[in-house]
C-alpha cells in the first residue's frame, strides 16, 4: 500500500501544493505527525466572499516561508506535516459540511495525526470540535475572534458561521478571547443561565485587565483544541477578512498567549479561518501560514508533555 492512502480516499484527496512546500521526506503521511486538511467551505458566508479561497491562499504563502523559526531556533517542518484537501466539501449544504468534518478528523485521530484545519468559514469548527469530544472528552476550546458567534440560529441555519461558538458551547467548555462585536440576542443569551459553559474575554478585559491570560488559562481543561478566527487580529495587520472589526489584538500579544497555553495544557487540534484573500496583498496569507508554522512550534518544539 502507498503511504500515502492511509487515509481512506472517501475523507481525503492529496493537495497539489504542500504547506511549506516540504520535501516528500517531511510531508509524506506515514511519517507526518500533522496533518493540515484544507475546508475550502463558504456557503453561509454574509458580507465579503472570498473565504473559499483562504485555505489555497495560504498554503500558497506557507511555500515562501523560511522553514527556520527564528523565535525558537528550530526547523519546524521536520516533525512532518501532511495536506489533504476534503472532496466534494464545497457543494454540500451546511449540516453535510460538519459531517464531513468530524467523520475526516475522526478519522485523522484514529490514525494518530495531529489535525490543522483550513477554513473556510467558521463553522468548519464544529464538525472539527464534534470530532475532538468524541476522542477527547474532557476537553474545552479556545475561540480566538473578534465576533461571539453566538447565534442560535442565522438566517434559517443552526449551522451557520454566525452560530459556530454556539454550537461549540454545546459540547464542551468554552473561552472566547479577543471578542468585541456582538449582536443583542447574543448579549441577552451571555446574561443567561444558559451561557454556563461559556468564559468570555472580550478586548475590554485585554485592555484593563493585565492578568487576562492566566484568567483565560484557567477556564480551559487540560486537553485544548483552539479555533483562530483572522478577524481577532487588528485589521491594520489582516485587512483580509470578512467582516474587518477596529480595535484588534496585534501579533506579538496573540503569539505569547498561544505560547503560553501550550506550555500549560496539550493542545489537541486546531484551525485557522475566515482568511478572505484580497487581490495584490499577500500580507494576510503569509500571516496566516506564519502564525500556523508558529503555533505548531509551540506545540512540538516548546512544551515537554507532546
Amino acid at each position: 500500500m502507498n503511504e500515502n492512502q492511509a487515509l481512506k480516499p472517501i475523507f481525503y484527496r492529496l493537495s497539489d501544493k504542500k504547506f511549506g512546500d516540504i520535501d516528500e521526506d517531511y510531508s509524506n503521511f506515514k511519517k507526518s505527525k500533522v496533518v493540515v486538511v484544507q475546508i475550502p467551505y463558504e456557503k453561509t458566508t454574509t458580507y465579503i466572499k472570498g473565504t473559499k479561497n483562504g485555505p489555497a491562499a495560504i498554503i500558497d504563502a506557507s511555500g515562501n516561508m523560511e522553514l527556520f523559526d527564528d523565535e525558537l531556533n528550530q526547523e519546524i517542518y521536520k516533525i512532518g506535516i501532511h495536506t489533504v484537501e476534503i472532496p466534494g466539501i464545497s457543494d454540500a449544504g451546511p449540516e453535510d459540511m460538519v459531517k464531513k468534518v468530524r467523520d475526516t478528523a475522526d478519522e485523522l485521530l484514529r490514525l494518530g495525526k495531529f489535525p490543522v484545519f483550513l477554513g473556510g468559514e467558521h463553522s468548519v469548527s464544529i464538525g472539527a470540535v464534534a470530532a475532538m469530544k468524541k476522542n477527547y472528552p474532557d476537553m474545552s476550546v479556545l475561540q480566538l475572534d473578534a465576533h461571539y458567534d453566538l447565534r442560535d440560529e442565522y438566517l434559517g441555519s443552526k449551522y451557520n458561521h454566525a452560530c459556530a461558538a454556539r454550537r461549540i458551547s454545546e459540547m464542551c467548555p468554552l473561552v472566547q478571547a479577543g471578542v468585541r462585536s456582538l449582536s443583542k440576542e447574543e448579549k441577552d443569551f451571555l446574561n443567561t443561565k444558559a451561557n454556563g459553559n461559556i468564559k468570555t474575554v472580550n478586548v475590554y478585559d485585554i485592555l484593563e485587565k493585565p492578568l487576562w491570560k492566566d484568567y483565560a488559562i484557567n477556564g480551559l481543561s487540560e486537553n485544548v483544541y483552539i479555533t483562530i478566527d483572522l478577524d481577532v487580529f487588528d485589521p491594520s495587520i489582516m485587512p483580509a477578512v470578512g467582516t474587518p472589526e477596529p480595535g484588534g489584538i496585534g501579533w506579538y500579544e496573540i503569539t505569547d498567549f498561544l505560547k503560553e497555553i501550550a506550555k500549560d495544557k496539550k493542545i489537541i487540534g486546531f484551525d485557522v479561518v475566515e482568511l478572505c484573500p484580497m487581490e495584490n496583498q499577500i500580507m494576510s496569507n503569509f500571516l496566516a501560514a506564519k502564525l500556523i508554522y508558529r503555533l505548531l512550534g509551540y506545540i512540538y518544539m516548546s512544551n515537554n508533555k507532546k
